[in-house]
């Protein structure tokens, strides 16, 4: 499991930092498969940034089960070697 400090560090660094585009293909896979489910309290960003991409994260770990979870790690991952 991911430290909730690690990532509100990359939030930070990747704050106003466009998505790459893996980190982007990862966030509108978790919008199309768990939109409803675990992010129905988000609202998809059309040019998503490293920090749009990590503030999902937790909501998909809570709400998404098994497969949102490794979702999340997979977004973390990627944004972390973003930045």
């Amino acid at each position: 499991m991911t430290n909730r400090s690690i990532v509100d560090d990359l939030k930070r660094l990747g704050s106003g930092a466009p998505a790459p585009d893996n980190v982007r293909a990862l966030y509108r896979d978790a919008f199309n498969d768990y939109g409803l489910r675990a992010l129905w309290s988000s609202r998809a960003a059309d040019e998503p940034t490293i920090a749009d991409a990590l503030a999902i994260t937790e909501s998909l770990r809570v709400e998404g089960g098994v497969a949102g979870r490794r979702l999340a790690e997979q977004i973390i991952s990627a944004c972390r070697a973003a930045l």
